[in-house]
């Protein structure tokens, strides 16, 4: 069993959603900074708090099936893809 995944969050200031934030993850036994702006650190948490997961765990996913793609352009869309299925259940 590999280790479970960690993050190093430095919070995000919600009063200021396009400010972008780098955050320190360990995935798959490696050491990665990931930059993305405070609202999609935001969603991101809420989507691992939702799903009672460590955000460190919920990028691993992320990252083993985002194919081609630089894993901060999958997370947003995943944060996107996530809330607009929330949006369209309502």
């Amino acid at each position: 069993m590999s280790p479970e995944p960690q993050a190093q969050d430095k919070g995000a200031a919600p009063d200021q959603p396009t400010r972008m934030r780098k955050h320190s993850l360990v995935i798959a036994g490696h050491r990665t900074s990931i930059s993305l702006e405070n609202a999609f650190w935001l969603g991101l948490r809420e989507i691992a708090q939702e799903r009672n997961m460590p955000v460190a765990r919920l990028v691993a996913e992320i990252d083993a099936s985002r194919g081609e793609s630089n894993l901060s352009s999958a997370i947003r869309v995943f944060v996107l893809r996530a809330f607009a299925l929330i949006a369209s259940r309502r």
